[in-house]
């Protein structure tokens, strides 16, 4: 069974994927088991619309990724093999590096965030939202 030691190259790695994203966005929580990254959008009661996040669990490395949540049919485009790691509707589990499916996240997040950053999508999403 992996331990957390491990398991810490493959959080390493998950995170890296959206280092890219910094810059535009807010770095919400960066601890050694824990990294989210929100939008700079404010959604009901001024929450801010998070764009995505690594957690360092006991036994696996979950990466979030709020877009693919946001638009379900991404999940039409995307290899079996990640489907495979997915668990709910934005999660993706793993526990070790796996470089090709890494790019393929890497290749979901970029057009997450170009998504994300579309003023006219993120008033779609508030709009749901506010119907929810």
């Amino acid at each position: 069974m992996a331990t957390k030691n491990d398991l810490r190259p493959v959080f390493e790695r998950l995170k890296k994927i959206f280092t890219p994203y910094e810059a535009k966005m807010n770095v919400a929580q960066d601890t050694d088991k824990m990294y989210v990254l929100n939008t700079r959008y404010l959604l009901k009661k001024n929450y801010p619309l998070m764009f995505g996040g690594v957690r360092l669990g006991k036994n696996y490395v979950s990466f979030h990724l709020m877009s693919v949540y946001a638009t379900p049919d991404e999940v039409k485009t995307m290899s079996r093999e990640l489907k495979k790691r997915m668990q709910g509707k934005s999660c993706f589990n793993f526990k070790e590096v796996d470089e090709k499916l890494f790019r393929e996240l890497a290749k979901l997040t970029k057009a997450g965030a170009k998504r994300f950053s579309n003023e006219k999508f993120v008033d779609g999403l508030r709009k749901a939202q506010a119907r929810a």
